[in-house]
């Protein structure tokens, strides 16, 4: 996500400096200034800020793969993701920063929604684990840092993104389908989950970098375009060059076995819905996703098939 939108800002002509936790193994990008840091609330980030008008706060500690749900306790996801970000933003106010852009995540909403009843950015938050609740109490301190100092501060409430160098669940994903492993997610048709393409993420974020009206706003954003479980897997598998091998049976009786075996947040995932409506992020911002669903999906199997080829 980092990278990509680095890239994006470079080519827009953007002077970008990036703060990262260790240094890139890879050449840096022309014109990148690289600034070492730990995401901590102790972090002085003076020097690094001098001279920047607008931050773009990507970083968070998230659940990594394998990680248990409630392996971490709340204070280990609110250090990162609410005392670390409110530390940045009080010396980006002491810097003279203008703009304060923080990406938190649409689970501040919930996990889930009900068919027909999409999340809203004006909703009651309904966070239900130690990062979503972390991202929350950020949220409400950024907006109170912004009635106190007048620092520009924009929300985006990202779903489950994905793009070039995706990790987690959908680089799973893509590499069983890739192996042409039967899935029994074949009954998986009824429900509905947004998603965000990288390229539709980063296309945002630099429209709220000088969109007045993106001030003090807290934004959802989405391909605006819900695929099934169904759609997603046979979209992918278009990508990769082959057809999904989905078992058709019934998500109710794969829900009931998921949560027998205590794997009912990954059925939840994969059975259940997760919308968002961001009709009021378009009209707001008079902006529209630039690539659909079903075309960034493909490029990212087309992607993983090429690089399997080589």
């Amino acid at each position: 996500m980092g990278t990509s939108l680095v890239r994006h800002l470079l080519d827009e002509g953007y002077p970008v400096v990036a703060a990262l936790r260790q240094a890139p193994t890879s050449t840096p990008l022309p014109g990148l200034a690289f600034v070492s840091r730990e995401l901590t609330a102790d972090t002085d980030w003076s020097a690094a800020l001098a001279g920047v008008d607008t931050i773009i706060h990507l970083a968070a500690r998230v659940h990594q793969l394998g990680e248990q749900p409630g392996a971490l306790s709340d204070g280990q996801y609110d250090q990162v993701n609410r005392a670390a970000t409110l530390k940045l933003a009080r010396d980006a106010v002491l810097a003279g920063v203008r703009r304060f852009i923080f990406v938190s995540s649409i689970k501040v909403n919930g996990d889930w929604t009900l068919p027909g009843r999409p999340f809203r950015a004006d909703d009651p938050p309904g966070p239900t684990d130690a990062y979503a609740r972390s991202k929350a109490a950020a949220e409400q301190q950024l907006l109170a840092l912004m009635a106190e100092t007048g620092l520009e501060v924009v929300i985006i409430r990202p779903p489950l993104v994905y793009g070039p160098g995706v990790k987690a669940n959908v680089a799973r994903l893509l590499d069983v389908l890739a192996r042409g492993v039967p899935l029994p997610l074949g009954g998986v048709r009824h429900n509905r989950r947004s998603l965000v393409a990288v390229e539709n993420l980063v296309d945002l974020l630099t429209l709220c970098i000088s969109a007045p009206r993106a001030v003090g706003a807290t934004l959802l954003v989405s391909d605006d375009e819900d695929l099934s479980t169904v759609d997603l897997l046979e979209v992918l598998s278009e990508g990769l060059g082959r057809k999904a091998r989905l078992i058709p049976i019934p998500s109710a009786w794969l829900e009931i076995v998921a949560r027998l075996l205590g794997r009912g947040e990954l059925a939840q995932r994969l059975c259940g819905s997760l919308q968002v409506d961001i009709q009021p992020t378009k009209t707001l911002l008079a902006w529209q996703p630039p690539h659909s669903a079903r075309s960034a999906l493909r490029a990212l199997g087309a992607q993983r098939a090429e690089r399997a080829v080589c």
